[in-house]
């Protein structure tokens, strides 16, 4: 199923039915009094979180969501059938948004959530409401309120406890599988991952759930590979962690890489990058004891000193115990 996670759509709830005007009739009534019944409401919508969904797509082929009116009211003082509401799921994380005015109405993070996004019009009194000792034979009635009418945008936001960000081939996605029974694609070339995937982690009745997204390039914040696009899937996440390929031929582009992305980070989200953050040193199978004692020492000397980070093979599992069992305790 391709993967959706923003989406522009419109809804317009049910209009209210109209009064009716009307008077009793019968054989031997011939002059009766008003019996015009009042409209139906109008059906409203609303949105449900649905924690089997895990993309916007279906909205791709429905983008205008209407309600039914409430039917007019009738004679002998019979209201008219509401309009029937409509009921929209969306996925855990779905964040829903006026399109006009950018007011956030509401985030869907709770399973069965229900929120109403479009309120059907209220419906029209019938003449029946308007008879009086002064006026018996009323002529006068409403008609039903018009249905809200909003356009909203949808964006979907994971709901993850860490997100992992790197630059490609960081090997993010064998970390995920590694972990977790999750199986992203990997190969060794750039943006294997093209869109956020999910793992979770459960070990000793311990769990979290971590989200993978693309990998960040140089020029991402200015709309340069894929990553950028996804980044607003770790706004939710109360950890980053940060995998940095350890195996690089020269030490500075070390350094450097890991900046490209912090860089980057920061240009996106002050919120994003003032985040905790471990920094996360993989592949260390592709290096000897020399050569990995050497790279901690120019690691320590160009990071800040309250900076966390881990050296571990995300494809040997090395490592990866220590680093999981400190992920569970932050966040205990």
């Amino acid at each position: 199923m391709k993967f959706l996670d923003e989406v522009t759509i419109s809804v317009i709830a049910g209009n209210g039915g109209n009064g009716c005007v009307s008077f009793h009739r019968d054989k031997f009534i011939p002059r009766g009094g008003p019996d015009g019944g009042n409209g139906g409401d109008g059906g409203s919508i609303y949105f449900l979180a649905d924690i089997n969904l895990n993309t916007l797509i279906d909205f791709s082929f429905n983008k205008n969501i209407i309600a039914k009116n409430g039917n007019n009211g009738k004679n002998n003082n019979c209201t008219g059938k509401n309009g029937k509401d409509v009921i929209i799921k969306v996925p855990l994380g779905t964040r829903i948004i006026d399109a006009t005015n950018s007011e956030i109405l509401g985030d869907m993070i709770i399973n069965k959530q229900k929120i109403m996004v479009a309120k059907g019009g209220l419906h029209g009194l019938g003449n029946i409401n308007f008879k009086s000792s002064t006026n018996r034979t009323p002529y006068q009635h409403t008609k039903g309120a018009k249905g809200e009418e909003r356009y909203l945008k949808l964006e979907l936001m994971l709901l993850a406890d860490i997100g992992m960000l790197g630059l490609p081939n960081a090997g993010k996605s064998t970390f995920v599988r590694s972990i977790s029974a999750a199986k992203p694609k990997v190969a060794n070339y750039p943006f294997t991952t093209l869109y956020p995937t999910l793992g979770v982690y459960n070990k000793n009745h311990k769990s979290f759930v971590i989200a993978d997204i693309p990998g960040i390039i140089k020029g991402a914040s200015e709309g340069i590979g894929l990553g950028i696009h996804f980044l607003k899937h770790l706004e939710r996440c109360k950890l980053l962690i940060h995998l940095v390929d350890i195996s690089v031929y020269n030490q500075i582009d070390l350094i450097n890489n890991v900046f490209i992305v912090i860089n980057e980070l920061k240009k996106y989200s002050n919120t994003l990058f003032k985040k905790p953050r471990w920094l996360i040193f993989n592949k260390i199978d592709l290096l000897n004891t020399q050569e990995i004692d050497s790279t901690v020492q120019l690691i320590k000397q160009s990071i800040s000193s309250n900076d966390k980070y881990y050296l571990i093979s995300a494809i040997n599992k090395e490592g990866l115990n220590e680093l999981c069992n400190d992920l569970i305790k932050f966040l205990q």
